[in-house]
């Protein structure tokens, strides 16, 4: 760290270093330092560059997907950029790869379909219309510009084309489904008992000679395990919640009035008029204001003669605007217009316009009284997060160049917190977080005696840390533990107990005796399934795996295995017969889902023999 650093720039050599920087910088300018020669591609996938944006856009993305999947389970420890770079850049590689191979397949996808489909997506919908300022507020808060979701999507839809016709290339033939059938919907008939640990459970006596030599053949279970005591500093927003000024939070509510959800909407309809060489502008508007006049629905008149072909198959529908989203003319208009009136032609550059307000909602913002509680939590988080950040960075600052962390505390009005006894598997408290076990026991933490960074956890909170003292893994002294050793060789002598019992029935079975024959079972549940398939629920998960894991018995001779279960119970099988599955004799229904699950499968196979064959043959270089 910093105070380390500072001691070793103090001879003759380190000033000599930093003489030739300083003259190097003079020369030739700090990016004769921080940039390489060449230009700042970090991969070619055959000729085509891949740059450090892309990448950053890539972990982002990444980030974000990691985010959403743990959810309340969040660990920063796994979205460390140099643990999640390698992967990024592969997935780059490989898009790059099919991109080129739709391109050279000339796949692609027109403006107004991609328009359809952001149309149609639930996020950019506000009460089930699309909203552009949805659509706006969507996108810059997932880090994204229109025109870069577009590309981005645009890229999507044109892979999932290649891939659909990759996966469709290869189907399932009759005799795959028949022989894939016979495993899939095989039954097993077999019959099975269950040998309790409870029997084997009474306290049996055990000598100190064999209390004394389990303890010492076992001592790494009786160890303490090895544990720091922590010092730390904790910094969360709470700590910076301040008072909100009343004229603040009026403020805020007026700037909340003026928000699209708060204002008048208009759902509006339009029939667009442009040039064409047939006949003028003038006598086809004319034309559909007759029809219109004449009781024909806007909807057909739409249909029929607007030039927006895009709306006029939905009778000229545009969706919901709340004073924004259409040109100026038109929203001015709507201002005056009232719900079924059809205006008087309107002119924008695309051309002219018949409007008709097909649906109007009056806005109603709530009071201030109603708003007010919202208002002020949310001005004094955000206020509270700029202090805190602020007092974050001070603190990363101040711990770094400090050997404990008294003069940290001190600067920032801290209070030092401790834990003792924090283990390398701790589960529970604060330190049960994965990035603060990682800080505590790292080289430079735990070996070195330095403070940690500042670490970032979920909530707002921020945490640095110090190890105060090493507690050493140690074995407890027999005397501590003897209960412990007692009930374990009981459980162990039990278990043993069980294997022997259920060995002994399986010999039995051996030599030709009938399960239900055998004397030992008569105190014993015998279950008989027959035809149990791979998706039964009534046989025992554990058991059920192991039966369609047997060989198949001979005519002569059933198969038998037994299973020790996680509660000491054993669990004798007989699996008697087995019979092949029939495709045909399956139920539409799951014939439907073998087909779907052979597909995938196959599809799935051919798709990543695909790639593997793209990248065999590319000419990929990471820079």
């Amino acid at each position: 760290m910093l105070q380390d650093i500072r001691q070793q720039i103090q001879g003759t050599t380190a000033k000599i270093v930093v003489g030739v920087i300083v003259v190097t910088f003079a020369f030739f300018g700090i990016e004769s330092i921080l940039v390489s020669g060449g230009g700042n591609e970090i991969a070619e996938v055959n000729g085509e560059s891949i740059y450090p944006q892309d990448l950053q856009v890539a972990l982002d993305t990444q980030r974000r997907r990691l985010i959403a999947m743990m959810g309340e389970n969040f660990d920063p420890a796994l979205l460390d950029e140099d643990r999640l770079r390698p992967q990024a850049l592969e997935a780059l590689i490989n898009r790059e790869l099919l991109m080129q191979s739709a391109s050279a397949l000339k796949l692609g996808i027109s403006e107004a379909e991609i328009g359809q489909v952001v149309a149609g997506m639930d996020e950019f919908k506000v009460d089930g219309v699309f909203s552009p300022s949805a659509y706006k507020s969507v996108l810059a808060n997932a880090g994204y510009t229109p025109s870069l979701f577009k590309d981005s999507l645009r890229d999507d839809i044109v892979l999932n084309q290649l891939r659909s016709g990759i996966a469709g290339s290869d189907f399932v033939t009759p005799s795959e489904l028949l022989v894939n059938a016979q495993i899939m919907a095989e039954q097993r008939d077999l019959r099975y008992l269950t040998i309790p640990r409870e029997k084997f459970g009474a306290s049996a006596a055990f000598s100190e000679e064999q209390i004394e030599n389990y303890y010492q053949s076992h001592q790494d279970v009786f160890r303490t395990p090895e544990s720091v005591d922590i010092d730390y500093l904790k910094l969360t927003l709470d700590d910076f919640r301040q008072p909100v000024e009343e004229s603040a939070i009026r403020e805020a509510y007026e700037a909340a009035a003026l928000d699209a959800q708060y204002q008048t909407q208009n759902r509006i309809s339009h029939i667009l008029f442009q040039d064409n060489s047939e006949s003028s502008v003038a006598e086809r508007i004319a034309q559909a204001q007759k029809e219109l006049a004449d009781g024909t629905s806007f909807a057909e008149v739409a249909k029929k003669y607007s030039d927006d072909r895009g709306s006029a198959d939905k009778g000229g529908d545009l969706g919901f605007s709340s004073g924004q989203t259409f040109p100026d003319s038109i929203e001015s208009a709507l201002t005056s217009l009232e719900p079924g009136i059809v205006s008087a032609p309107v002119k924008t550059d695309a051309g002219m316009h018949l409007l008709l307000v097909t649906e109007r909602k009056q806005g109603e913002k709530p009071s201030f009284e109603e708003m007010r509680a919202q208002l002020e939590e949310s001005i004094q988080a955000e206020e509270a997060r700029v202090a805190l950040v602020r007092s974050v960075e001070s603190l990363k600052d101040l711990s770094f160049n400090s050997e404990d962390l008294a003069y940290p505390a001190k600067e920032l009005g801290l209070t030092i917190e401790s834990v003792n006894g924090v283990t390398r598997s701790q589960n529970e408290g604060l330190f049960s977080n994965p990035a603060l076990l990682e800080a505590a026991f790292s080289d430079d933490v735990f070996s070195a005696g330095h403070n940690s960074e500042v670490i970032e956890l979920k909530g707002d909170q921020f945490v640095v840390l110090r190890v105060r003292n090493h507690n050493a893994a140690e074995v407890k002294p027999l005397a501590a533990v003897k209960e412990n050793v007692i009930a374990a060789l009981a459980e162990e002598t039990a278990r043993a107990a069980v294997a022997t019992e259920a060995a002994h029935i399986l010999e039995k079975l051996h030599s030709g005796t009938e399960m239900e024959q055998l004397p030992e079972v008569s105190e014993y549940n015998i279950q008989v399934e027959l035809g149990v398939t791979r998706a039964n629920k009534s046989v025992p998960p554990m058991v059920l795996q192991r039966i369609f894991e047997l060989p198949a018995p001979s005519d002569e001779e059933s198969t038998t295995d037994y299973l020790s279960m996680p509660n000491g119970d054993a669990v004798v099988i007989e699996l008697l017969r087995v019979n092949a599955g029939d495709y045909k004799s399956l139920p539409l229904e799951e014939q439907v889902q073998l087909q779907r699950l052979l597909s995938g499968e196959f599809g799935s196979l051919i798709d990543n023999e695909f790639q593997t064959g793209l990248r065999e043959s590319a000419e990929i270089t990471v820079l």
